[in-house]
């Protein structure tokens, strides 16, 4: 048995301080070390290999109350209820209760957007989401396919995921199957230029399939200097990830 306790395998998770504590191996760390996901809400504890896995774990313990201090930086989770106001691709919307399917309700010269929608709790938070779902797809969809004319490339499937460790996946086109790409639907909580690097981003991706300069040669000739954009999800991205949660 190891000196600092069980044996652990990649992946296992213990709680500190209440909150999850992940552990991973990962080959190229030099030592053990604790990171914050502020996407996941948990914290990493990685090792460079298994055999240290309960050194990582025990490192864990003894920096509680680390953990527990970067745990509580995180926003509060954000249920969704009538009466409150929301960014829609950086369009405020209001939320109301209404009666029968939940609706989009286009902005006029006196009032914003609008999401109708009856239930309570997670019944409304659903209805409300699944409008959001709709608004996210229709405007993805629309710049992915501006980009990628703008790229040469053929128009790929367009689909929306509730992913946690990407914003999107790109498949090129391979053996004969179309390309596709997915996108978080959490994008249309942020600013319609950030969502919008994305769908340049993963577009670049149908020409490369890689991060090297020719991928960030398509981005910058899709959207421009997108360092602002990847800085702002950086920043904001556990505040996409805490609305609707309880």
């Amino acid at each position: 048995m190891s000196p600092f306790g069980r044996a652990f395998a990649d992946g296992d998770r213990l709680e500190v301080a209440g909150a999850v504590v992940t552990l991973k191996v990962h080959r190229r760390a030099r030592r053990v070390s604790l990171r914050l996901d502020r996407t996941k809400r948990m914290i990493v504890a990685t090792a460079p290999s298994a055999r240290r896995l309960s050194e990582a774990a025990a490192f864990a313990r003894e920096r509680a109350g680390w953990i527990a201090d970067r745990m509580a930086e995180l926003p509060d989770a954000s249920p969704v209820h009538p009466g409150m106001t929301i960014e829609v691709l950086g369009e405020p919307v209001r939320l109301e209760a209404g009666e029968g399917r939940a609706k989009w309700i286009e902005a006029t010269e006196t009032e914003p957007h609008r999401i109708a929608a009856m239930g309570e709790g997670e019944g409304y938070a659903r209805a409300v989401i699944l409008m959001i779902r709709k608004r996210a797809l229709a405007v993805l969809s629309e710049r992915t396919a501006v980009h990628a004319a703008r790229l040469g490339a053929p128009m790929p499937k367009v689909t929306l995921t509730d992913a946690k460790a990407r914003w999107g996946s790109c498949r090129p086109t391979t053996r004969g199957m179309p390309a596709s790409i997915r996108y978080s639907w959490r994008l249309a909580l942020a600013p319609f230029a950030v969502a919008d690097y994305v769908a340049a981003h993963e577009c670049a991706h149908l020409l490369e399939m890689n991060h090297g300069p020719k991928f960030w040669a398509h981005v910058k000739t899709l959207i421009g200097d997108e360092r602002r954009h990847r800085a702002w999800l950086r920043e904001h991205g556990a505040r996409l990830h805490a609305f609707g949660r309880v």
